[in-house]
């Protein structure tokens, strides 16, 4: 019999088809689901849309089916504590001090790939499987696991995945990293899986209504932290004042939509100031950036950077990667010069650094 393997199961097709995959060439598995949020917490956030975020109950049910219906052992995990501490309250902090932070990259970092990673030691598992878009490869000289971009590229999730380590990668594998995500639907349903026509998850599991200020506030209010004034003006880039605000926590750079500002030109935020309460609005040109820095660099794939180097950075998760010159400075931050301007440099998002289809590290936004 061949050594556990631990499938995390969020209940929709694509951990199904890992599930499905590994179980029809032989290896024994068991399904795990990580119980992170509770939804019905905060019920003024409550929404009727049904779809399109993942973690709820109905997704443990779903993975439930799939593993009775394949037929091999299935667990459900709280983790709700750990989530909060490692993933609420650094988005909420975040938020606050005016960057937009990713809370998938979040919790890929200090949940589904550490406290899964414990769990898979707690049951004898050998090693994890997701259904992430990314592949893993071994470099035969150096011995060092490289994480590089899914062969489905409009699918790969490698933005979300630059905090890992040598050791979570040398234990996780990525059965769909080498599929198209059409030839991953239709096996579900050759496979007559449960979960074959289920809508994809796009929104964050905690934010069910995507209104991250509302969010910030109710779980502010439950944990008994008094609002603080946050109103306050908003101008243009020449420091005109053009309106009021409630807060500057909800903006984010790049946003056009709820300023409450008309114009002949479409407008954008170009900043946030927390501490003055200051949101600075602009033109589309004014959002352009020719360089950055990147705070708290995992090297994923690459040991380090000691000198100039050519590379491609993404700063969104469907942000086409952008040629640019990594430059080392102090305390391990790296300098990133973009050979043409970037849009919507947005401090506390991810930069993940690119060599073709290498992902070799990542960072914060500064």
């Amino acid at each position: 019999m061949s050594e556990l393997i631990a499938v995390a199961m969020s209940g929709g097709v694509d951990s199904s088809v890992v599930a499905a995959l590994l179980h029809r060439d032989g290896e024994t598995i068991a399904g795990m689901t990580m119980q992170l949020w509770n939804q019905r917490r905060l019920p003024e956030l409550a929404t009727d849309k049904s779809t399109g975020r993942c973690c709820s109950l109905d997704d443990v049910y779903d993975a439930r089916r799939v593993a009775e219906q394949i037929g091999f052992p299935y667990y459900v995990v709280n983790l709700e504590r750990q989530f909060e501490q490692n993933v609420i309250e650094p988005f909420v902090s975040e938020y606050l001090a005016g960057r937009t932070p990713v809370p998938c990259t979040l919790c890929n970092t200090f949940i589904k790939f550490d406290q899964f990673l414990e769990l898979a030691d707690s049951v004898g598992a050998r090693a994890i499987a997701t259904g992430h878009y990314a592949r893993i490869t071994k470099n035969a000289e150096s011995g060092r696991y490289e994480l590089r971009t899914a062969v489905d590229f409009s699918k790969d999730q490698t933005y979300f995945l630059w905090g890992l380590t040598q050791t979570q990668l040398s234990r996780t594998m990525f059965p769909l990293g080498e599929m198209q995500k059409a030839d991953v639907r239709a096996m579900a349903e050759n496979l007559d899986l449960p979960v074959a026509k289920k809508h994809e998850s796009y929104e964050i599991c905690f934010v069910p209504n995507g209104d991250y200020a509302a969010f910030m506030d109710a779980w502010l209010k439950e944990k008994g932290v008094a609002a603080e004034t946050t109103a306050g003006v908003v101008v243009d880039t020449e420091g005109r004042e053009r309106g009021r605000h409630a807060g500057a926590h909800h903006f984010t750079v790049g946003q056009r939509k709820g300023l409450g500002i008309a114009a002949a030109d479409p407008l954008y935020v170009i900043s946030t100031d927390t501490k003055s309460q200051t949101v600075t609005i602009g033109s589309n040109d004014d959002l352009l950036r020719s360089a950055m820095a990147v705070r708290d660099v995992n090297w994923v794939s690459w040991t380090g950077l000691s000198a100039p180097v050519r590379a491609q950075v993404r700063i969104r998760n469907r942000h086409m990667p952008a040629a640019a010159t990594l430059y080392p400075l102090e305390s391990g931050r790296v300098d990133v010069r973009f050979d043409e301007p970037q849009r919507a440099v947005t401090p506390g998002q991810g930069a993940v650094f690119y060599s073709g289809d290498l992902v070799a590290g990542g960072g914060w936004i500064e």
